[in-house]
Formats: C-alpha cells, sequence, structure tokens
C-alpha cells in the first residue's frame, strides 16, 4: 500500500508544486473556484495559477459534469479516483456516481521500449526466449496500462497486459495532493463532512492498489473459470502464471466479435435471442449462484465466440454477494411485486441501512414508488428506470449504500442492456424471476430451516456451557475490584480539538487584556525609562497586545465563524 503523507507546505518538491499547480488551474477552468476560496488556497497562488476564462459550454453544464471533465483532464490517477466513486453511492451522491460512470479512460500508449524494458524486468529473461512474436503496437491503452497481442514459444496466442511505466510513483504523488485537498475540504466546508473525504481517499489508496496488482487479477480469472468449469456456454481465457507479475500479465487471446457488434453477429449467423437468454442467465448465475460477479460487465467486455459461447475480459473489477444480502434482495423484490409497502421498506432498510431515518416520509416515497408500477406487466418493468428511482430514495434519505450491492445494480442493469440490443423483447424481470423464487424456496426450504435450527441449538448449547464459567470470572473480579468499564465517545476528538481551539482563543484574548490593563498602570504609575514622555514599558506592552488583537481578530474573520 502507498504511504499517504500529508503536504503540510504546497511546494514539498519542486515535482509536487508543478502537479498541485496543475490540479489547481484544472479546478479554476472548470469553475471551482469558489471552493478553492473556501480552503484559503485560491487567494495564496492566485498570481502562479494559470486562470482561464470559463467558457460558454463550461458555464452551461452542470456541476456533476463539470466534475467529470475536470477529472478527465487530471489523468490517470483522477480518472481512476472517479470510475471508483462511480461504484459508490455510499461516498458521493448517487446521482454524481451515475455521471461519474461516463468517465472516459482515454490515454496515448507508451513506447515498446518502455514494454520491453518492464517485461524483461519482471521476467529477468529477453523478450525473445519468451515469446516467439510480439506485436510492438498495443491493441488497448487505459491510464494505467496497455494490451499487445504476442505468441508464446509453444505457439498459443496470448495478450500482454503491460502496466504503464512509473505509474505508481504518479499515483502516489497525486494520492498526497487529493489527501492534502481531502484534508482541507472537510476542515473548512462543512458540507464535506457527511461525505468524509479523508475516508474517501484512503478507500481509494486502498481499491487502487489492488488493481496495480496483476497478479490478483490473474486469481480472479481462475477463481472465475472454476465456477464456469462444466458450462459450454461461457469461455474463461487461460491465464499464465510463470509469465505474470504485478506489472506483467499474460493470459490467452480471444479473437470473437463484442457481443455491441449486433449487424456483424446476424451477418455470420449468430442467435441473437440465444445469446441474450445465454448472456443473462451467465450474469445472474454468477450473482445468485456463485456470489463473485464480473463488477464491469458492459458490451466491450464481453465477446461472442464461434458456437454462441461467450467470453467476459477485464477481470479487475468483481463484485461480491453473501448469502444474507441475497435472501434480503429476494424478499423486497417479493414484497415489491406483491405492493407490501411496510414489508418493502423494511427490506429496503436491510439492504441500505442508515444512522437516523424518517420512517413516515420514507413509506411514503416507497409508496409512491411502488403506485407507479401498479398493474404494468412486468416485461415493461426497466430495471435502469426502476434502479435510478430507488437511488434517488436512497439519495434523499441518506440511506447508505454497500458497494458491492451498487455493482449487483450495475450488473443487472448491464444485464437488461445487454438483453434488450440482442433481442428487443427480452424480458430481464422474467429471467431474474426463476433465480428469485429459488432463493426464497431454499431458504423457507424445510432442510434449511431444520440446518438453521441445528446452528442456532448449537450456538445456545455453546452459551450454556461457557456461562457458569463466564460466571465465576466476573464474581472472581468482582471480589478483587479488577473490573474496568470502558467508555467509547464517538467523534468525541472533534469535540476536544473544538474546545482546544477555543480556549487558546481565550488564553490568548485574556493575556491580551492583561497586557492593556497592566500596561496602562504602568503607564499612570509613570515608571521609567520614558520614550518622549511615554513609559517604556507601557509602549511596548501596548503595542504587544494591539498585535496579539490584530492577530486574533484576523483569525475570527478568516474562520468565517464570527
Amino acid at each position: 500500500m502507498f504511504s499517504l503523507k500529508k503536504l503540510h507546505t504546497i511546494g514539498r518538491t519542486y515535482r509536487h508544486f508543478r502537479r498541485y499547480q496543475q490540479i489547481l488551474s484544472v479546478l479554476i477552468k472548470y469553475g471551482f473556484s469558489d471552493i478553492l476560496q473556501q480552503l484559503r488556497l485560491y487567494q495564496a497562488l492566485k498570481g502562479r495559477i494559470r486562470s482561464s476564462p470559463k467558457q460558454k459550454d463550461v458555464i452551461q453544464l452542470t456541476r456533476y459534469e463539470r466534475i467529470r471533465l475536470a477529472l478527465e483532464e487530471l489523468g490517470p490517477t483522477f480518472i481512476k479516483l472517479g470510475q471508483l466513486l462511480s461504484t459508490r453511492p455510499d461516498l458521493v451522491p448517487p446521482s454524481l456516481a451515475q455521471e461519474l460512470s461516463k468517465l472516459q479512460d482515454k490515454v496515448p500508449p507508451f513506447s515498446f521500449e518502455q514494454v520491453r524494458e518492464i517485461i524483461e524486468g519482471d521476467l529477468n529473461q529477453p523478450l525473445d526466449k519468451v515469446f516467439s512474436e510480439f506485436d510492438p503496437r498495443p491493441i488497448a491503452a487505459a491510464s494505467l496500462g496497455q494490451v499487445h497481442r504476442a505468441r508464446l514459444k509453444n505457439g498459443q496466442e496470448v495478450a500482454v497486459k503491460v502496466q504503464r511505466p512509473n505509474i505508481r510513483r504518479t499515483i502516489e504523488v497525486d494520492l498526497e495532493i487529493m489527501l492534502y485537498l481531502a484534508t482541507l475540504l472537510q476542515r473548512h466546508v462543512v458540507e464535506a463532512e457527511y461525505y468524509n473525504p479523508v475516508g474517501i481517499v484512503k478507500e481509494f489508496s486502498k481499491t487502487i492498489v489492488k488493481e496495480l496488482d496483476y497478479i490478483l487479477e490473474a486469481a480472479n480469472v481462475e477463481r472465475f473459470a472454476r465456477n464456469f468449469k462444466n458450462d459450454p456456454t461461457i469461455h474463461v481465457p487461460q491465464t499464465y502464471r510463470e509469465y505474470t507479475t504485478e506489472r506483467v500479465l499474460v493470459m490467452e487471446y480471444i479473437r470473437g466479435i463484442k457481443i455491441s457488434e449486433i449487424d456483424r453477429l446476424k451477418k455470420e449467423g449468430y442467435d441473437c435471442h440465444l445469446l441474450a437468454r445465454q448472456g443473462a442467465n451467465l450474469i445472474l448465475k454468477q450473482i445468485f449462484e456463485f456470489n463473485f460477479f464480473h463488477g464491469d460487465p458492459h458490451p466491450g467486455n464481453i465477446f461472442v465466440l464461434p458456437g454462441n459461447v461467450i467470453c467476459f475480459l477485464d477481470y479487475g473489477m468483481m463484485g461480491r454477494i453473501d448469502e444474507e444480502t441475497k435472501e434480503i434482495l429476494a424478499l423486497f423484490v417479493r414484497s415489491f411485486v406483491e405492493r407490501d409497502v411496510g414489508e418493502t421498506t423494511r427490506w429496503l432498510l436491510k439492504l441500505y441501512p442508515a444512522d437516523k431515518v424518517e420512517m413516515r416520509e420514507l413509506k411514503l416515497d416507497v409508496w409512491e414508488l411502488i403506485d407507479q408500477y401498479h398493474g404494468v406487466p412486468l416485461k415493461q418493468i426497466e430495471l435502469r428506470r426502476l434502479f435510478r428511482q430507488a437511488l434517488y430514495i436512497v439519495e434523499k434519505h441518506r440511506l447508505r449504500v454497500p458497494p458491492d450491492l451498487f455493482l449487483l445494480n450495475k450488473a443487472l442493469v448491464a444485464l437488461e442492456g445487454l438483453g434488450k440490443s440482442l433481442d428487443p423483447d427480452f424480458d430481464a424481470i422474467s429471467a431474474i424471476e426463476p433465480f428469485i423464487k429459488r432463493l426464497i424456496a431454499q431458504k423457507y426450504s424445510p432442510w434449511a430451516v431444520a440446518q438453521k435450527w441445528h446452528r442456532g441449538v448449537e450456538n445456545l448449547m455453546r452459551i450454556f456451557q461457557i456461562l457458569p464459567q463466564e460466571f465465576q470470572e466476573i464474581i472472581t473480579l468482582l471480589k478483587k475490584g479488577e473490573i474496568n468499564v470502558k467508555l467509547e465517545h464517538i467523534k468525541l476528538d472533534l469535540l476536544i480539538a473544538k474546545l482546544d481551539r477555543i480556549s487558546n482563543r481565550l488564553a490568548f484574548a485574556i493575556i491580551a487584556a492583561a497586557l492593556i490593563v497592566g500596561s496602562a498602570l504602568i503607564t499612570i504609575a509613570n515608571i521609567p525609562p520614558f520614550i518622549l514622555g511615554i513609559p517604556v514599558i507601557g509602549f511596548l506592552g501596548f503595542l504587544i497586545a494591539g498585535f496579539m488583537g490584530l492577530w486574533l481578530l484576523i483569525a475570527i474573520f478568516r474562520s468565517g465563524k464570527f
């Protein structure tokens, strides 16, 4: 994991300073100088930052659209941050998450000489000792790496994914600056406290470290392959562990047709209706049977092979769902279809918990949502629209969205889009229905109930076994007077920090007032030495008190709290 250090000064290094200038310039370009002013940065660096006037097309954009464009211009680290946040409406408003899902990851490729250097350095052998052929032109380039087509010595055609040179150092510098800006944001902008920007940066650092490790991606591919090893409708690319490192991933090269190329699929004789059903079934199996699913199943990541076989690519982002969440999801869908407002609200809060919520208002919003679909045939319900409306309720009532649950929503919406593009009559709800019914049937099956009772009895027996010993230990500690009570105060450190600031200012004001009173007494008593007939000590006391009072006033006005 990266070692994040706070930038206590803007120009900690020359490289940081130049990057800092660039970041602030882009923020000003897209109309965020108001935030920089709140962070006390705009005035301090005004003369050093290139300020570009707002263009008409920028002014007409929404704030969330300008955030997306700024992230795209700032490069790989910020693009990846936006992509992470697009899957985390628990960290940012869901409407912003939706906008960030449009981020374009377009960057120029790096040179073949650099590719060769990285591969040979990681594999400790010359390129031509591993590959009989290697295309120097990349077939795809992204913010973290690029992909080349090659052929192993055994004749197997492979795709070689190579990480960008020095990308770790670039990301580390950007993360340090992000952390500094997030700290200022949390300190000076009241609205930012709810979204915890410092926590977002730290969470992002953990995520991007995983994405920079191609060994983890290879493990995802292998687990995916194990799940579908007996399914003839899917092909999972083979990975070559002996040639895979943190910065190099070698896997089977897939020759197929993108599932979004409908006309080509039809022209070459593929059955689009069958592909729609099989693709949906594969995504639903990942979610409801294996609890491990592709987190980004957009059309560019899905290929069709001869025999109507489907192949998923890019296993860097994977989602997970536990058994309890699956059961709650199934019960939520059932209560929604049955128009039971109370039960729908109950299961909604199980899926999207909240510290505090106004139940009456939430139930009214859920009721309104259910009424919109009353009498509507299931095949006419659009998942994309339904999820968008549900996320509006989540955002309005400040419910928390678990990250994997949002990835699940994203996968289901992709399923619907994929199915309808292949078959206009595709019904996503009908495809999901058997899996939901199976889940509910399993939950209430005699075997499942018996298992739960068995586990419950086991736990109860375990408690009865340890209770006498626990009571004996408590009584012994009571006799010795060694029982300690631990109290944990939530956010007490913030209160202490504010009290410290208040007490420091109060002490400062008392000292200044004491200097004024003391200096006045010295002046009245005419205690020598004198300058122009005024006691020197008294004059100095007034001068120091004046400076202290001025400094205190400036601090109060700068805080904006007066």
